[in-house]
């Protein structure tokens, strides 16, 4: 996934930004809400994390313009705020979890995972695809019933084909799920991590579209 991060505490923001990472996602960390807003425009997100309080604003009124301009990217408030009416005007405003700090960073992506099985519609973690046998929630995948172990960018890569089965995925979109703004690419980065998945996975579980892009194959 592709994750905006908008956190204000540096030391905080880099173990979230870190964490994330290690997990295989990519992602996009500002510490402004003007900052978050251009983000959003120029980029899509598969996930939003906003802090409450900001150095230029607050974060429920910023969700709420998001929502009422028909921005549906999934959100989960990140705050100190604890009170029970705070998590009230949160989720009225729109978001899809609140967390509240001091949080486990396990904990953090364990529900980052759910959020994101949500919006794909696919609540179950369990994912049958032929001989393969993908659980989501855990990140592992077995093939035949023999465990497979991908590395982090090689899991984010197949869960982007799991949660679009069928979508035609361009290289640009592939890498943009895997890596951040001011990450330098490999022209070659996506087709040496389908290459790896086919090996790992089989050699047909990713099919090519010449000169468009990939897309997972049919079970």
């Amino acid at each position: 996934m592709r994750v905006l991060l908008v956190e204000d505490d540096t030391a905080l923001g880099a173990a979230i930004r870190d964490q994330i990472a290690a997990d295989g996602h990519s992602v996009d960390w500002v510490v402004r809400l003007d900052r978050a807003a251009d983000a959003l425009s120029s980029a899509a997100y598969d996930l939003l994390l906003l802090d409450l309080m900001l150095p230029d604003g607050l974060g429920v009124p910023f969700l709420k313009a998001l929502r009422g301009r028909g921005d549906v990217t999934p959100v989960m408030i990140l705050t100190a705020l604890d009170q029970v009416s705070d998590r009230i005007a949160g989720l009225n405003a729109g978001a899809d979890d609140y967390m509240v700090k001091p949080f486990d960073l396990a904990e953090l992506s364990a529900r980052i995972g759910s959020v994101a099985r949500r919006y794909t519609g696919n609540p179950n973690p369990i994912v049958t695809l032929g001989l393969l046998t993908i659980d989501l929630a855990a990140r592992s995948v077995a093939l035949g019933g023999k465990s497979v172990i991908l590395t982090a960018r090689e899991w984010v890569l197949f869960e982007a084909f799991l949660q679009r089965p069928g979508q035609l995925f361009s290289k640009a979109q592939l890498e943009e799920r895997l890596y951040s703004f001011d990450t330098e690419i490999d022209s070659n980065a996506i087709e040496v991590h389908v290459s790896r998945l086919r090996k790992k996975l089989g050699a047909h579980v990713i099919e090519t579209e010449r000169g468009l892009g990939y897309r997972l194959a049919r079970a």
